[in-house]
């Protein structure tokens, strides 16, 4: 009975220090859509649900017949306009630093619709994020220009 405790004590204790041992976050696995493709629907939808407002998120048509290729999200649900262009901002910064070919994405919201080009976004934030490597850089980008309401405004 000792030795059947003793084995149980230890193979819970295995289990525990190999289950803390997997430091790896959801969030940080975004980045292993790095380089991604338009047409790679399991990749775009993977990216999305990670982003914000992904609980609105209700589908999306991808653009691949000619180029430029481009992204349609849709959303249910509006929180407020700044919000949504917020949510604009982050998921197309994310969307066009991973998926190397997306040139374009169109958000559609319940009585809104956004257009935003990578182009533009680029000139926008003054820097090419697409070379970032990782979420932290994609986040302080993000955080260091969206709180100027003036410099949103002027993307939109």
């Amino acid at each position: 009975m000792k030795k059947m405790l003793k084995l149980l004590s230890c193979s819970l204790l295995v289990i525990s220090v190999a289950s803390g041992c997997n430091t790896k976050t959801t969030e940080e696995d975004v980045f292993q859509y790095k380089n991604a493709y338009v047409g790679d629907n399991s990749a775009v939808i993977n990216i999305v649900n990670r982003s914000m407002q992904s609980d609105n998120f209700r589908g999306l048509e991808l653009k691949t017949k000619e180029t430029p290729y481009g992204i349609i999200l849709n959303y249910d649900g509006s929180e407020s306009e700044k919000n949504d262009k917020r949510t604009v901002i982050y998921n197309a910064t994310y969307l066009f630093a991973l998926i190397q070919n997306a040139e374009w994405i169109t958000f559609n919201f319940d009585h809104q619709e956004y257009k935003i080009t990578k182009d533009a976004l680029i000139e926008w934030y003054g820097e090419d994020f697409s070379t970032f490597q990782s979420e932290e850089e994609l986040k302080t980008l993000i955080q260091n220009n969206w709180d100027d309401e003036y410099k949103v405004n002027q993307l939109f």
